[in-house]
């Protein structure tokens, strides 16, 4: 399985909290909700439909799980949320116990196996494992070299702060860019994938 990271992120390179003012508050941030204004239904809409489509199963971490938990079983009957609800999901947590995993096809991977169990998930057969939000997985996992491709939902905007994917380490690591396809909010669609060493 390829692992297929999804963001939403602005100039300066923030995730935290895109899509509503209660979504993630840590560290005071005070802007969630802020990509709506950028969201390009035609663009953004076909490259997650896209994304889905090509996913076998989803990961997240345990606050992203939560947030997508408690908006999506109650959507049924649209095909994006069929497809979500039915799609086999993991979910990164050591605090959360296997009774809170209500979100249909859910199975736990405790955060002190997780690059372990990621990395054999990704060495298996299948489709994507798709990921969307989960800032602190998507940073391990990067750091780990286990991400295949990112696609960045780039949203004309800086925030001045709050949270990030890329890891604090020092290590240089290059990307190609695949594609790239603008909306009309000024928001870009931009897929990397690592760069061959050398």
């Amino acid at each position: 399985m390829r692992i297929v990271v999804s963001e939403f992120i602005s100039l300066d390179g923030v995730v935290q909290a895109p899509g509503g003012p209660e979504e993630d508050t840590d560290g005071g941030f005070a802007h969630g909700g802020w990509s709506h204004p950028y969201f390009d239904p035609e663009v953004v809409g076909g490259a997650f439909a896209a994304g889905l489509e090509r996913a076998e199963a989803l990961l997240y971490g345990r606050r992203t799980y939560l947030t997508m938990a408690g908006a999506w079983p109650e959507r049924a009957g649209d095909p994006f949320a069929d497809r979500l609800n039915s799609m086999k999901k993991y979910v990164v947590s050591d605090s959360l116990g296997d009774g809170e995993l209500a979100w249909n096809n859910t199975e736990r991977i405790p955060g002190t196996d997780a690059l372990a169990r990621i990395h054999a998930l990704r060495e298996s057969e299948g489709g994507d494992l798709a990921m969307m939000g989960s800032p602190t997985l998507v940073r391990a996992l990067l750091g780990a070299g286990l991400v295949d491709e990112l696609q960045l939902i780039v949203m004309p905007v800086l925030l001045g702060g709050g949270k990030s994917i890329w890891p604090d380490d020092k290590v240089k690591r290059g990307f190609e860019l695949v594609s790239t396809v603008a909306g009309k909010t000024g928001v870009q669609v931009c897929v990397f994938r690592p760069a061959a060493e050398g």
